[in-house]
C-alpha cells in the first residue's frame, strides 16, 4: 500500500505527473500544469462552468425536496396509501445511489460528455412521464429511473472537477460547489410550496422537466469534454470492476471515502430526525423549525466557504479535515449528554446550538474528504466519484431509520447515531488515512 504522497495512479503509470510537478501528460496538448487542453479551456470559462457543475450537483436534491410538500396531495390524487407514496422517495434515492456505480465507469471509458448527456436526456424523459403517471406504481417506477439518470450529474460533476483541478484548487472548487448544492435543499421545498399555489403536484414534475431540459441544453452547448481519449479506459465491465477493486485496495482512498460517508450519515441522521425532534420533543413551531433548519444550512455553507477561501492553501487539507471531524465528535457528544438527561432537562436553545455547531463543521469535513480521495485517483476519477457517491448514499440510508428506533419520546437515538458515525469517521481518518505518514 502506498505510504508516500504519490497516488496509486503514479505507481501504476509513471507517466502521470504528481500534482504540482509541472509535467505535461504524454499526448495531451496542454499547458505546463499537466492538465489537458480541453480541461484548461473549460477552466477558462470560470463562472459558467461553476454554475453548470453546481446545477448538476443541485438537481438531485431538487428532485427529492421540491416534491416533499406535495406528498399528501399525491396520496389523495392517486388513491394510494401514504406508505406506498413514500416509496416514490425511496425509489428516487435508491436510483441515485445505484446509478453512480454505473455512470462513473462509463465516464472513464467514453468520456464525460456522452454519459452525462445520455443521463440528462433520460432524466428529462422520466420526469416528463411522472407528470402524467396515472398510478402510484408507475410513479414509483419512473421515480427510480429519474434517480438512476439524475445520478449522472452528481458523479460526473465530481469527475470533471478532478479532471480540471489538482490539490488546493480542487478543494477550493469543492467548497464553491457546496455553496450551490447546499442552497438547493433549503429552497427546494419553498419552490415546491409556491408551485402548489398555482397548480397541483404534477406541476412540480413539469417544473423539474423544464429545469432538466435547460441544464441539458447548457451542458451540450458549453460544457466541453475534460477527459482526453488517451486517458480513457478501453475495457468493459470486467475492467471497471477491477478498477473499483483497485481503488478500494488503496487504504488511504478507502479511508477518506468511508470517513466522508460517515460524516454524510451524521448529516443525514440530522435531516431525518430534526423535524420530529425539534417540533415534537422540544416544542418548536413549524415556522421556528424552518428558521433553525435554514440557519444550520447557512452555517454549513459559510464554513464551507471559509474552508475554500481562507483555510485551503494556508493549512493542509488534512489539518482542516481533522479539526472539522473533531468539532463534529465534540458536538455529537454534547448532544448525547443533553438529550440523555445528564445535564437535567434542557430546552430547545441548547440542543439547537449543538446541532448548529455540528452542521457547520460539515463544511470542513465533506469537501476535504472528497478532495483528498479524488486527489489519488487521476487514473479513474469517474469510478472513484461513483464509489464516493454510492458509499455516502448507502451509509446515509442505513443510518437514517435508526434515529427513530426508540420511539417518539426521546432524541437519544439521533444523538447516538450521530456520535457513532462521527467517531467512526475520525477512526477511519486516523486509522486508514494516517496523514502523519504522508507528505502534504
Amino acid at each position: 500500500m502506498p505510504e508516500s504522497g504519490a497516488s496509486p495512479a503514479q505507481q501504476e503509470r509513471p507517466d502521470i505527473p504528481t500534482a504540482g510537478t509541472g509535467a505535461t501528460e504524454p499526448g495531451a496538448t496542454g499547458t505546463p500544469s499537466g492538465k489537458p487542453a480541453a480541461a484548461q479551456a473549460a477552466r477558462r470559462t470560470g463562472l459558467l462552468v461553476t454554475l453548470v457543475l453546481g446545477g448538476l450537483t443541485a438537481l438531485p436534491p431538487l428532485s427529492m425536496d421540491m416534491y416533499l410538500p406535495a406528498l399528501p396531495a399525491v396520496t389523495e390524487s392517486l388513491h394510494a396509501p401514504a406508505a406506498t407514496i413514500q416509496l416514490t422517495l425511496t425509489a428516487c434515492l435508491t436510483g441515485m445511489a445505484l446509478g453512480q456505480v454505473v455512470v462513473g465507469p462509463m465516464s472513464d471509458r467514453w468520456g464525460r460528455r456522452r454519459p452525462l448527456l445520455l443521463g440528462m436526456i433520460i432524466y428529462v424523459a422520466a420526469t416528463a412521464i411522472c407528470v402524467f403517471a396515472p398510478t402510484a406504481e408507475l410513479l414509483i417506477g419512473f421515480r427510480l429511473l429519474q434517480g438512476l439518470a439524475g445520478a449522472a450529474g452528481i458523479v460526473i460533476a465530481r469527475a470533471v472537477v478532478r479532471d480540471m483541478y489538482d490539490g488546493v484548487e480542487m478543494a477550493k472548487f469543492f467548497s464553491t460547489l457546496m455553496l450551490i448544492s447546499g442552497v438547493a435543499p433549503i429552497v427546494a421545498p419553498l419552490i415546491g410550496g409556491q408551485v402548489l399555489r398555482f397548480t397541483d403536484w404534477r406541476g412540480i414534475f413539469a417544473v423539474l422537466t423544464l429545469v432538466g431540459l435547460l441544464l441539458t441544453l447548457v451542458v451540450w452547448k458549453w460544457l466541453h469534454e475534460t477527459l482526453p481519449p488517451q486517458d480513457r479506459h478501453t475495457g468493459g465491465v470486467g475492467d471497471a470492476l477491477r478498477t473499483m477493486r483497485g481503488l478500494l485496495a488503496d487504504r488511504v482512498f478507502t479511508g477518506y471515502m468511508i470517513a466522508g460517508s460517515l460524516a454524510f450519515a451524521t448529516l443525514f441522521s440530522y435531516v431525518s430526525a430534526s423535524p420530529f425532534v425539534m417540533q415534537e420533543i422540544y416544542g418548536a413551531s413549524p415556522q421556528t423549525f424552518s428558521l433553525l433548519f435554514g440557519i444550520n444550512s447557512v452555517g454549513l455553507i459559510v464554513v464551507g466557504q471559509i474552508n475554500g477561501k481562507v483555510l485551503v492553501g494556508r493549512i493542509s487539507l488534512d489539518k482542516a479535515l481533522a479539526f472539522g471531524l473533531s468539532v463534529i465528535v465534540l458536538a455529537a457528544s454534547a448532544l448525547l449528554l443533553m438529550t440523555s438527561g445528564v445535564f437535567g432537562k434542557v430546552g430547545l436553545v441548547p440542543v439547537a446550538a449543538g446541532l448548529f455547531v455540528l452542521m457547520s463543521a460539515m463544511g470542513l469535513a465533506m469537501p476535504n474528504t472528497n478532495a483528498q480521495a479524488l486527489m489519488r485517483t487521476k487514473h479513474a476519477a469517474g469510478s472513484a466519484s461513483a464509489l464516493l457517491g454510492t458509499s455516502s448514499f448507502l451509509i446515509g440510508a442505513i443510518a437514517s431509520p435508526l434515529v427513530g428506533i426508540a420511539g417518539e419520546d426521546t432524541a437519544v437515538p439521533m444523538a447516538l447515531v450521530q456520535l457513532v458515525c462521527a467517531v467512526g469517521a475520525m477512526a477511519c481518518f486516523l486509522g486508514l488515512c494516517r496523514p502523519w505518514q504522508r507528505t502534504s
